[in-house]
């Protein structure tokens, strides 16, 4: 290939990334018109389609799936070396990209950013709220935040948040005059706020866990939602039993606007950790931003 072509390979990996021409163009800050011919030349001098276009977006063809695979891993080593190379100046810089989910951003990542970038202009983070599990090399982003420690070979886990208890809550309004559940199997019984995301293929199964038994339990409601703030908002509106965080209830069963329930059933999870490509030489801003957001248990 000539040299021009690797610009046209990092404009189709943006566009793979992102899913459409326009997120894609606006990340690299050029017109929707120049990228799209950019995508079809490269297309043309390899005589294969790359991507599917239709008005809702583009997908990946088998081919175009094959080229990510292998190009994107490379580019985005040759992105950490230039990153790298760069850290011999004074001040440390450079776009971090990390997804997670909204619990994750609000309760540890934003607190600790908020402290943290203020001391160092030159860097940037851009949080990204997905409830799914990505491939994060692939999707171009640095790091990504999730439940424990269990990943791939090829990835680094650093804790950034203590053990988490989740549980089963209602508003005490609209609990008062009715039977809370005693057990799992009594949920069927009342009306549940569903969380629905693309990692369980549907509706996520609440968890729970007594002794040596085990229940992920299917529930029903009359509204479902794809984030945790808005599941909270409406279980204190009174639209039935809640399945999230502990500490993101807590300030509302203290001030008894929530009761819980189901509490001897309801299981601690390892707590959030942040993962990124075990790389040679991580850039200064990561790790910088590793250390930042790095949990200390002061107990």
């Amino acid at each position: 290939m000539i040299r021009d072509d690797y610009s046209a390979l990092f404009a189709f990996i943006a566009v793979a990334q992102e899913g459409s021409f326009t997120r894609a163009a606006a990340r690299l800050r050029v017109s929707q018109p120049a990228l799209s011919y950019t995508v079809r030349d490269l297309e043309a001098k390899l005589g294969a389609r790359l991507l599917q276009r239709s008005t809702r977006g583009v997908t990946l063809t088998e081919a175009g799936q094959r080229l990510l695979e292998r190009v994107a891993p490379e580019f985005a080593e040759i992105d950490a070396e230039i990153q790298a190379l760069s850290e011999l100046r004074d001040e440390p810089t450079g776009t971090i990209r990390i997804t997670a989910i909204d619990y994750a951003i609000r309760s540890v990542l934003w607190p600790k950013l908020a402290a943290f970038l203020p001391r160092y202009p030159d860097i940037k983070v851009e949080l990204n709220n997905e409830y799914q599990s990505v491939d994060i090399v692939a999707r171009g982003y640095d790091a990504g935040v999730r439940f424990g420690q269990e990943l791939a070979q090829d990835m680094i886990s650093v804790r950034i948040g203590p053990d988490i208890r989740n549980t089963v809550v209602c508003s005490a309004a609209w609990l008062a005059g009715r039977k809370a559940p005693k057990t799992p199997d009594d949920l069927t019984g009342h009306p549940c706020i569903n969380l629905r995301t693309s990692t369980y293929e549907g509706l996520y199964e609440w968890e729970f866990v007594k002794g040596k038994r085990t229940v992920n339990a299917r529930v029903d409601g009359s509204v479902t939602f794809n984030n945790a703030y808005d599941i909270l908002e409406a279980a204190k509106a009174g639209f039935g039993f809640a399945y999230l965080p502990q500490d993101m209830v807590r300030p509302y069963l203290d001030d008894g606007r929530l009761v819980s329930v189901l509490e001897e059933w309801c299981p601690v999870w390892p707590g959030l950790h942040l993962y990124y490509p075990n790389r040679r030489y991580p850039s200064r801003a990561m790790t910088l931003l590793v250390e930042a957001l790095r949990y200390r248990d002061e107990n």
